[in-house]
């Protein structure tokens, strides 16, 4: 078993310069909002990002509350692909426990093959109470439905036959027709507070998709999230590796602290009224915060996220790392706070200013303007000096 100490400390020295970002759609839009309007808003948003540089995109799955709109994460996926060059793919998160193994195991292989190896699949219990009722699964028996499918769909990616029996599905001798293109398709678990997830990504060798990293129960749960992982690796035999930890956190970002409240005041009300009134998501507590300025200042005071500047992301991002001792992509969890042009200059802002510093692109870009800088005045000197000798060989010659 890896000393925890030990790897803490080298991953929290690595995570400054090699941290990968990416994004996380739910999507979150207003209630009775033209959903069409709404879904190609959010391609054109993942487009753009791409374009940033983001090295991850997730998308969500929901299907009740009228505001998280995508109920298949595979097929919006597929349509993102088409638009975007460069990004990973990720379903965030298929909910287990409403499907069929079989039939998630056959839609990721398909999409794997149709991006040439750029999907990734995010496994959940299934977060939302109401979608579950829908189908006849009751919010106690997700996380068991959640690890028995877990247990399914690995064994599935890897060529095995699988027999399985559950109040939701029965499998018999089922396997795949087709392999996946990947030669490692990425697979997690999605994590809130409950280690349920940091023991499945362990006990099967999994990626881990902290969605609730920020909320300040799933904050205060990261110290010890690693070691649940690592504890059920070394029970189970599996290779575990804190690069494929994913960390989502909410942030908008302007210019100014001024300019970035003046942003979210265009739709975070909507976004509390979401946990506040309508989806039963008791990890999600937001309080009783009822203006504007009481939902910034409840969202900086808890830690949740940050409305503000690059170098308060960057802060948060850091706080981070040293909570959790290292990770491998932090996530901006997308909403839609600001308005599109608003959102598009936030993200614009992150891969411009804060990626760099923790990827070693800021302090290359320093370290070479402060070197140029210390000669400038000798080197001004000595090309001005060469420059006349040449204005007078010419002269003379």
């Amino acid at each position: 078993m890896t000393d925890t100490t030990e790897t803490c400390h080298t991953m929290s020295s690595e995570s400054a310069a090699r941290l990968r970002f990416g994004a996380f759609l739910g999507p979150h839009h207003t209630v009775g909002e033209n959903p069409t309007l709404a879904l190609h808003r959010d391609l054109a948003l993942l487009q753009a990002l791409d374009g940033f540089g983001y090295d991850e995109l997730w998308v969500g799955e929901h299907h009740s509350g009228g505001v998280e709109i995508i109920g298949s994460p595979e097929v919006f996926l597929a349509a993102a692909a088409e638009r975007t060059r460069h990004a990973r793919l990720g379903t965030g998160v298929v909910a287990v426990a409403y499907h069929n193994p079989l039939w998630v195991a056959e839609r990721i292989v398909l999409l794997d093959h149709l991006t040439r190896g750029r999907v990734m699949l995010g496994l959940g219990p299934g977060g939302i109470p109401t979608d579950g009722l829908m189908v006849g699964v009751a919010p106690e028996d997700t996380r068991e439905l959640l690890a028995e499918g877990v247990r399914c769909i690995t064994a599935l990616l890897r060529g095995e036959a699988v027999t399985s029996d559950t109040p939701m599905w029965r499998l018999r001798d089922a396997r795949l027709h087709i392999q996946p293109y990947s030669e490692d398709l990425e697979v997690c678990v999605s994590v809130v507070a409950s280690p349920t997830g940091a023991t499945l990504a362990g006990t099967h060798g999994l990626g881990m998709l902290s969605i609730g990293a920020t909320q300040p129960a799933g904050f205060e749960a990261l110290a010890s999230h690693w070691s649940f992982v690592e504890r059920a690796a070394a029970v189970s035999g599996a290779t575990v590796d804190r690069r494929r930890w994913r960390l989502a956190g909410l942030l908008h970002i302007a210019d100014t602290r001024e300019q970035a409240e003046r942003d979210v005041a265009h739709g975070i009300a909507s976004w509390f009224r979401y946990y506040q009134d309508i989806v039963a998501v008791p990890q999600v507590d937001l309080g009783t915060a009822s203006t504007v300025g009481e939902m910034i200042e409840y969202i900086r005071a808890s830690g949740l996220g940050v409305i503000g500047t690059p170098d308060d992301a960057i802060e948060q991002v850091q706080r981070l790392v040293d909570q959790a001792g290292g990770f491998g992509t932090y996530l901006a969890f997308l909403h839609e706070w600001a308005n599109p042009q608003a959102t598009l200059r936030s993200h614009e802002l992150l891969a411009q200013r804060v990626m760099p510093h923790f990827q070693g692109h800021r302090a290359a870009g320093e370290d070479a303007a402060r070197r140029a800088r210390a000669e400038r005045t000798t080197l001004t000197a000595r090309a001005q000096g060469a420059h006349e000798a040449a204005v007078a060989r010419h002269r003379d010659g």
